[in-house]
């Protein structure tokens, strides 16, 4: 044969085949364009050389191992649907004298075709977008740039090689699957389908129980630490009932809708659920993967623009105050001394000399140590799980009644306690090791903590006492193994300004150079100094790269959730399309067909979104304490967010169902498009 042929069947192959293959070159050239983005940004000059941007850039190249890996599943997933259509095709040409050898020609000149017009239009797509995806990043950095448009070639040869290399396990694959085929297997291969399978009321109990397990863990665990252990585990857990309860259940539920003869002998009903039964072992994966896929939208969208929306409440949990300096000091007696007394009025004159007057002045001293709850006991020698660890602050009362403007009163032996969110004690006494027992009058109504109480990842317990010195000093001979002492001492020393960031920022460097070697200087410990409009920069560096990775793979996964359904649409269009012919043929009129399929479609197509509500709503719990760690405590607002992510995610939904269900009824009632 000519080589010109081979290359004439395959591009009639496409155009013939065209209704599956556009959806598919579109997908592919959308996991192109994604993944040159991502791999364009996470080596982007301009967001490198940014503040903030090197968190940025190491979270995008996570990002773009994430979305490789998924590229190479996902069209591996999608070109089965494309091989299982054209099986019969191949079957013919074997059957009128091609040899294998001639069909394999045919599927490289395919793969060349599809390889080359998907990278292209990819590349083409994701250099025309990148720039604006360059904005959008430089602007989640509160940054400025330019406009020009620039090609990054490591990007692009990147992006070539990845997919290069998953066309080619495509094509490697399809070639094995025909190598092992014989004519009369592929030319049958369509309508062959799949017996009707038993229901197995064993693996659907089984799926139930899993199911079952994972949401007791998700919304038993209190400890913000325990769910972050756990996450993983309960999402593999679902993952796995899931597709055991769509596999199996499903079958069942349509066992049981076939013995209800009211419901079942209806024109409508029939044939759609039979129709279900004899494939629902392919059927209930196909909806899994569905509900899968549409549950990691909603948890990834939801949590990440949770976590962008929330940040600058998170952002000032953990820095207080604009200008905040922490100290350690060595003895009591130095809480007093001039060094501490120079540190403060430093700071203080740092802003006066840039015509700035501090504002609502944080100052006070404490005793800090880790312990291990036992019981209503903190031991410091009791350090065995981070979920039951706590970092235990101790305040005088003066201090507390400053600060909050209360007027609180503690007698001898009494104590008030405030818990941060990652935090749970009950108890009318609490006991400290070394320092004896304290009776908790109540509960503080709140207190400003400090940049290392809102970033430990155990939860912070203050405890306010009517002498900080003399409930601390019997625990100061405390010690590790390694003989240091197990209680610090130190001081927290912050201000308000009501100038712009960058000016907060010159204020700050102008305190760092006077206080420079300060730790060396200073005898009695050492200090740490923070600006909260420097660490912005960072901060939300990594929120913003966290919020536009879930966005961006949140496109990328519903784009593969209405892949999955279109295809699985259409190649049942395609197997049920002789069903409904010979149906027309008895006097089946096509007003009854697109009742049939409205029911077919309604009864099976919901389950995936209202399966993936369900999830949500039991993840929740353990998406909430996720955040907590993050300090992110906006319960009525995540709740909205969620909320509203699920009901956009529903609309996008039906429209999906109403677009797919149309060219369902398209095929197998031989409509025209």
């Amino acid at each position: 044969m000519k080589t010109g042929l081979y290359s004439r069947l395959a591009l009639n192959g496409i155009k013939k085949n065209r209704r599956l293959y556009i959806p598919y070159l579109l997908t592919c050239s959308g996991m192109i364009m994604m993944f040159y983005i991502i791999s364009f940004l996470s080596n982007s000059e301009i967001l490198g050389g940014m503040f903030g941007g090197t968190v940025m850039q190491l979270c995008l190249r996570l990002g773009c191992i994430v979305m490789g890996v998924f590229s190479l599943i996902f069209l591996f997933y999608t070109n089965s649907f494309l091989i299982r259509r054209r099986k019969k095709e191949f079957g013919l040409y074997n059957i009128l004298g091609m040899g294998k050898w001639n069909l394999a020609r045919v599927l490289i000149w395919e793969s060349v075709f599809v390889s080359l017009l998907s990278l292209f239009s990819g590349l083409f797509c994701g250099i025309l977008f990148s720039k604006a995806a360059e904005l959008l990043m430089v602007n989640i950095l509160k940054m400025q740039t330019d406009f020009s448009l620039r090609i990054s070639m490591n990007a692009v040869l990147w992006t070539v090689c990845l997919f290069a290399a998953v066309f080619l396990l495509i094509l490697l694959n399809t070639l094995k699957q025909i190598r092992v085929s014989n004519p009369i297997e592929l030319l049958h291969s369509e309508s062959s389908g799949e017996q009707p399978p038993k229901s197995n009321w064993i693996i659907a109990l089984a799926g139930v129980i899993i199911l079952g397990f994972a949401y007791f863990i998700a919304v038993s665990i209190e400890d913000p630490i325990n769910a972050l252990i756990w996450f993983m585990i309960a999402v593999v857990m679902v993952i796995l009932a899931t597709y055991l309860l769509f596999i199996a259940g499903s079958v069942a539920f349509c066992k049981i809708l076939q013995k209800k003869k009211n419901y079942y002998y209806k024109t409508n009903h029939f044939i759609s659920v039979s129709s279900m039964v004899f494939r629902m072992k392919r059927n209930g994966a196909g909806l899994a993967s569905i509900c899968i896929l549409c549950t990691m939208v909603l948890v990834m969208v939801s949590s990440t623009v949770c976590l962008y929306m929330g940040a600058e409440d998170s952002l000032r949990k953990r820095y207080p105050r604009n200008i905040g300096i922490q100290m350690t000091v060595n003895e009591f007696a130095d809480f007093n001394a001039q060094q501490i007394k120079d540190i403060k009025a430093s700071a203080v004159q740092a802003a006066k000399e840039q015509g700035e007057q501090p504002e609502n002045i944080l100052d006070y001293n404490m005793a800090r140590f880790l312990a291990g709850k036992k019981d209503n006991r903190l031991e410091t020698s009791n350090l065995t799980t981070l979920s039951n660890s706590y970092d235990v602050y101790i305040v005088g009362i003066d201090d507390y009644n400053r600060i909050m403007n209360k007027n609180e009163t503690l007698e001898q032996g009494e104590a008030l306690i405030y818990m941060t969110q990652n935090s749970k004690f009950e108890g009318n006494t609490i006991e400290i090791e070394a320092a004896g027992t304290l009776k908790i009058k109540k509960k503080a109504e709140g207190f400003v903590g400090n940049r290392t109480s809102a970033m430990n990842m155990t939860g912070s317990i203050f405890l306010f006492v009517p002498d900080m010195e003399e409930t601390v000093s019997p625990m100061m001979q405390l010690a590790d193994f390694k003989g240091d002492r197990f209680v610090t001492l130190g001081s927290y020393y912050g201000y308000d300004l009501s100038c712009d960031d960058e000016k907060q920022t010159n204020i700050f460097n102008s305190y760092c150079d006077k206080m420079q070697g300060a730790a060396n200087k200073y005898a009695f410990g050492m200090t740490y100094s923070e600006c909260a409009a420097v660490e912005k920069i960072e901060f939300y560096g990594l929120y913003g790269s966290l919020f536009f990775l879930g966005i961006l793979l949140g496109i990328v996964f519903v784009f593969a959730a209405v892949l999955i359904i279109y295809y699985k649409q259409v190649s049942e269009g395609y197997e049920d399309q002789s069903r409904f012919d010979i149906m027309q043929k008895v006097g089946m009129n096509k007003k009854e067909i697109r009742k049939s399929i409205n029911s077919q479609v309604l009864t099976v197509f919901f389950l995936p979104l209202l399966m993936s509500a369900l999830h949500l709503g039991f993840a929740f719990p353990m998406i909430y304490k996720i955040l907590m760690l993050f300090s992110i405590t906006d319960l009525p607002f995540l709740i909205l967010v969620t909320a509203s992510c699920f009901a956009v995610f529903a609309l996008c939904y039906i429209f999906v169902y109403k677009f797919t269900s149309r060219a369902y009824y398209a095929i197998v009632s031989d409509a025209k498009e």
